[in-house]
């Protein structure tokens, strides 16, 4: 089973995200967090196979916290799911760490490929 921590600041977003990934018989959303700081809590009280982040985080922004992932667990894949194109922010979240960098307009079915990679 694929354990999941979903991070955005809208409950809709994370809803529909962990929606459609629990469709999925292989995976289950075990967190959600509205801020970096949540992400980081979140982050030590379970084992997570991946985590799904919006850039657009209050407070530290998401690039910010995917550092600080990669400094406490350097092998987490993180995936960037964002309304930023990707020219405007993809390669400085893959930089710093990103497995994947998704936007809110991707097809459901790119979001759950990502989350298997």
């Amino acid at each position: 089973m694929v354990k999941i921590l979903i991070a955005d600041d809208h409950p809709l977003m994370r809803k529909g995200v962990k929606q459609i990934l629990e469709e999925q018989a292989d995976m289950l959303v075990k967190g959600q967090a509205a801020n970096g700081r949540e992400v980081l809590e979140l982050l030590n009280k379970e084992r997570w196979d991946v985590v799904i982040m919006d850039i657009g985080l209050p407070g530290r922004n998401g690039l910010e916290i995917l550092r600080d992932i990669k400094r406490q667990r350097p092998k987490l894949p993180v995936v960037m799911l964002t309304v930023h194109t990707e020219d405007e922010f993809a390669l400085r979240a893959l930089k710093a760490g990103a497995a994947g960098y998704l936007t809110k307009d991707t097809a459901l079915e790119e979001l759950v490929r990502a989350v298997r990679k």
